[in-house]
């Protein structure tokens, strides 16, 4: 059944969305007895608080790209770049960081990938490496913030970490991640970033979306407060959406029905539905196996194997079953070995178009601008950026541990 739904999440038959498969998936292992009901129930218990999380960001995203929050953004990069597409890379790689960790990494592939478009044409620069950044930067800059992404929730959760103290440890490794990226892309397309023609010079810049910058900022101080008071992120989350929701329905710039669709109720029963096959999984053996194998404690061989054991995992069933079978079995050793595990689910899925539902969507969204991904370049470009990464980085997150601790 695993096999069966991440199959049909990478192929999407028919165009049908991922749950139309997920569902009855979680469906047949209850009823045929892989998984008792009650743990069933627990699944979707530990996950109910991450699933809201995540609809709440996505509205929020969706609703600051209607206040033309991501337009801004691509003025921004057209005017810094100067008609020079290598400091246009570089801001990119700048704004795709900082929307991927505050605003979670599907806001910079749904949102941001078709602003880059837009703005590598009106520069006449090729879109190649700037595309290329908006989806690896999606997963390794997701590394920064619990809210960064789905799987920092579930880690989030099983750290035990306050929201602060995982920004602070995971800080050094996100800045070592995105920096090692930022250089073997100006190696690998360096042709790219020097043959391309000057483009225009944008003329004054769009008035910037004051009010959306200002709820996402209340919400990040959200997050934090939320936090020190031992309350669920998703509150905050849900307040600034709903701040969002308010106004623009009140001026009339959206519906209820856009604002239902923007939260993604069909990725959000996925989530669910593939928890609870993964569990099903993870009862009837895979736990025992990969118990054997992940490292015990918080030493650099052991952050290293964890780390590296994830990224393979991601790659082979995806990031998102990998946490949730590989995070119960770190929780053990401490909140760095769980750190550990998540830079290696967030870097590893870089390697692969599988790795990670982000990279699938991307793809998609690149293949509706008719443009080329070649599996042998986006293969190359994983291999020599994921490794030395997510190694830099995991000496990163020990080096954290050792000077913050936890």
């Amino acid at each position: 059944m695993l096999l069966v739904v991440l199959v049909c999440a990478v192929t999407r038959p028919f165009r049908l969305p991922e749950a139309v498969f997920a569902v009855p998936a979680a469906a047949v292992v209850i009823a045929a007895g892989a998984i008792t009901p009650d743990h069933a129930r627990e699944e979707a218990a530990r996950l109910g608080p991450v699933i809201g999380f995540l609809a709440a960001v996505l509205v929020l995203a969706k609703l600051c790209d209607d206040e033309g929050l991501f337009h801004a953004c691509g003025t921004w990069m057209a005017r810094w770049s100067a008609g020079r597409p290598g400091r246009l890379l570089g801001a990119v790689f700048a704004l795709a960081s900082a929307i991927t960790a505050v605003l979670s990494l599907d806001a910079t592939v749904v949102l941001l990938t078709p602003v880059v478009f837009a703005t590598a044409a009106h520069m006449g620069a090729r879109p190649t490496p700037h595309v290329y950044a908006c989806t690896h930067l999606s997963n390794t800059a997701s590394t920064l913030l619990p809210v960064s992404n789905l799987t920092n929730l579930l880690a989030f959760t099983a750290s035990g970490l306050s929201f602060t103290r995982f920004g602070a440890l995971m800080t050094l490794p996100w800045l070592v991640a995105i920096g090692v990226e930022y250089l073997v892309f100006r190696r690998f397309f360096a042709s790219a970033l020097r043959d391309a023609e000057p483009g225009p010079h944008p003329a004054e810049p769009p008035e910037l979306p004051l009010f959306a910058l200002v709820t996402v900022a209340g919400t990040l101080a959200g997050f934090v407060v939320a936090s020190a008071l031992g309350s669920d992120p998703a509150w905050a989350a849900a307040a600034g959406a709903l701040v969002m929701a308010v106004r623009a329905l009140a001026r009339r710039h959206t519906t209820p029905a856009a604002v239902v669709r923007a939260a993604g109720l069909p990725f959000l029963a996925f989530v669910l539905a593939l928890g609870i096959v993964v569990r099903a999984v993870v009862d009837n053996g895979l736990a025992d196996a990969l118990g054997h194998l992940l490292p015990d404690g918080t030493a650099l061989p052991a952050l290293l194997g964890s780390a590296a054991l994830a990224a393979v995992l991601a790659n082979v069933i995806n990031n998102l079953p990998a946490v949730l079978v590989l995070v119960p079995l770190a929780a053990p050793s401490g909140p760095g070995a769980v750190l550990a595990v998540l830079l290696g689910v967030n870097i590893g899925p870089n390697l692969t178009y599988a790795g990670s539902l982000a990279t699938l969507l991307w793809r998609r969204i690149v293949h509706h601008h008719e443009h080329e991904v070649g599996l042998r370049e986006f293969t190359v470009l994983g291999l020599l950026t994921v490794p030395a990464a997510l190694a830099l980085a995991t000496v990163a997150l020990w080096v954290s541990l050792r000077l913050i601790g936890t």
